[in-house]
């Protein structure tokens, strides 16, 4: 690679920190066949920093639903009642007076059409969002069944699969941490673990459970750290997997071949709908519509 590439790629890196906004920021580019790697860092982080990866988590429990559809074990059509009990999703997605938890299929959820509302952003009855309280400094833990009981003071936006509709649901893939569990009769960390850390030797990459852990870097709200790992404990599937840049290469990489399921399986998921002005979204994976009034 040549200097002249790697310093342009240095100055981009070095201009996304801002101190009202971002501390620090690292990044990994790579051609599919290994032929062009680049990595980098600003600010607080170095190309080994452990960070939590987010929503970014979402892929990986995707890739756990699609290894275990090509294992047989489940159908993207099996409905959410299929492995889970009734009474544990009752009401959480009632829509103009009919409840249509039972209905709700792995593919919806994955999809995010199912209409599920979101825990983690959407407005409970007399309380403030969850995201809120968080970006405020106070720390709290949740279990599933917390879960269940926030989503069903919340009103969904439409039935399950209606036609061009999506919301951006959390709730989807805590719902699929437990179809996990269920199928694998193993708790989520331990099935990632044994179906996808292992088998690509991801040694730096686990989810986050152990609140005295301090191995992660620091997460920042603008210029204030938030020490909030309650929180970061309760996310598990919908985006509480730690990792390092070059871990996360070797997973994006697998993802996009035939390492955990069939290439195909991803264009059966990717029916674009509308979340927000100017992102689409299929089968966890997120587009940007980028117009000329609005630059990427």
């Amino acid at each position: 690679m040549s200097s002249l590439i790697t310093s342009k790629l240095e100055n981009i890196l070095n201009k996304t920190l801002h101190p009202q906004k971002i501390q620090g920021v690292v990044v990994k580019i790579e051609s599919g066949d290994g032929s062009f790697s680049w990595q980098g860092s600003a600010g607080n982080m170095d190309t080994g920093s452990s960070y939590f990866i987010a929503s970014t988590t979402k892929l990986y429990i995707t890739a756990m639903i699609l290894h275990l559809r090509q294992e047989g074990k489940l159908d993207l059509d099996d409905t959410l009642v299929d492995y889970l009990a009734p009474d544990l999703i009752e009401g959480i997605q009632v829509f103009k007076g009919v409840d249509y938890s039972e209905s709700i299929t792995i593919k919806q959820l994955l999809a995010h059409t199912s209409g599920v509302p979101d825990y983690f952003e959407d407005k409970p009855v007399n309380k403030d969002k969850l995201i809120k309280t968080l970006l405020n400094g106070q720390d709290e833990c949740w279990s599933f069944e917390d879960v269940m009981n926030m989503v069903r003071t919340m009103k969904p936006q439409f039935a399950p699969g209606t036609p061009g509709k999506a919301h951006y649901s959390d709730t989807n893939f805590q719902l699929l941490d437990q179809v996990i569990e269920t199928i694998t009769k193993e708790k989520i960390a331990s099935a990632l673990q044994e179906y996808i850390f292992q088998p690509l030797k991801l040694e730096n990459t686990y989810l986050y459970q152990d609140i005295q852990d301090t191995e992660p870097e620091d997460i920042y709200y603008k210029k204030e750290k938030l020490h909030i790992p309650q929180a970061m404990a309760s996310f598990r599937g919908d985006g509480g997997i730690v990792s390092t840049v070059s871990e996360s290469m070797i997973f994006l990489k697998a993802f996009f071949k035939d390492t955990f399921f069939p290439v195909g399986y991803l264009e059966e998921l990717q029916e674009w709908n509308k979340i927000f002005f100017p992102l689409q979204y299929g089968g966890d994976l997120c587009v940007l519509i980028c117009l000329e009034s609005f630059p990427p």
